[in-house]
This record gives structure tokens, C-alpha cells and sequence, in this order.
């Protein structure tokens, strides 16, 4: 009976941690058509020393930056948003849902999500751009350099 007791609390256990793993809850998610193995799998760890944009509930804007103050590496991101392509990763323009409600509210597949290369990571990092609107256009994009934790708008 204790066996029996002590597996069920093992699976259940199991199933609640499961759900917290690296492809727990995601917020960025695939466009229809694309494949499940370009979805992406990585959650942010912890929030930077950036503040977090606030959510569309009377809170405050998030803070905007220059081009000019974002890595070199996001230059090139908006650059290869603005010509369509290629991308370095096929998870690059997938739908952002937007779930945190930390940018403002748009219809479901204003958004899309591109990665902003990290300079001796062995994976994707952390850092992205989102983009609001029709493709190829960079006049709502956000930075996020914690995952989606937080976000700074990219001035023109």
C-alpha cells in the first residue's frame, strides 16, 4: 500500500514539474504551417536590471531606447526584418501572443518574435525582437533582452 502511495505521489509530482520544464508555457508560438520542431524552447531564467514594460492596465509605458543603444547585433536583426530575410533560425517571425499583456493590446497575430543573436552562446539566447503589423515593418518593435521578462521600444 505504501508502494502504491509513494509511486502515485511520485507521478503526480512528475506531471507538476513537467509542466515547468524548458517548453513549459511559452509565448511565443508557431505560425500555421510551420513545423513543431521550429517552435521555441527556451524560457528566460531570471529578469535583468531592465524595467519591465507594464501591462495595458493603466500602468506606465515601456521605456524606449535608440537603435543606437541596442547591441550591434539587434541592428542587424531589424535590418534582416526589414528586407524579409533570411533569417539565421527558422523559429524567427513565429506568431508572439502577447500573453503577459506586457506590450499593448493588439489582435492575435499583430506580433511576431525574432532573435537577436547573442555573441558566444551556444544557443539562442535570450534576447529577441518582437514586431508589431504587417511584415517588414519596424515602426512597433520591442527589445527584450530577458526572454519576454520585460521589453524597451525601439524608437525610429
Amino acid at each position: 500500500m505504501k508502494l502504491a502511495w509513494a509511486f502515485s505521489c511520485i507521478l503526480a509530482l512528475s506531471a507538476i514539474l513537467g509542466g515547468c520544464g524548458k517548453n513549459g508555457s511559452q509565448n511565443a508560438t508557431q505560425e500555421p504551417g510551420a513545423s513543431a520542431s521550429q517552435a521555441p524552447g527556451q524560457l528566460g531564467q531570471a529578469a535583468s536590471n531592465t524595467p519591465a514594460a507594464s501591462s495595458a492596465q493603466g500602468q506606465s509605458a515601456p521605456v524606449t531606447v535608440t537603435k543606437a543603444q541596442l547591441p550591434g547585433e539587434a541592428a542587424e536583426t531589424l535590418r534582416l526584418i526589414k528586407a524579409g530575410g533570411p533569417f539565421p533560425f527558422g523559429e524567427d517571425g513565429v506568431l508572439f501572443r502577447n500573453s503577459a499583456a506586457l506590450l499593448p493590446q493588439h489582435p492575435r497575430g499583430y506580433y511576431h518574435a525574432y532573435t537577436v543573436r547573442t555573441p558566444g552562446s551556444a544557443d539562442r539566447g535570450q534576447r529577441r525582437i518582437v514586431c508589431g503589423g504587417p511584415r517588414r515593418q519596424t515602426g512597433d518593435c520591442y527589445y527584450t533582452d530577458d526572454y519576454y521578462a520585460s521589453f524597451k521600444r525601439i524608437a525610429e
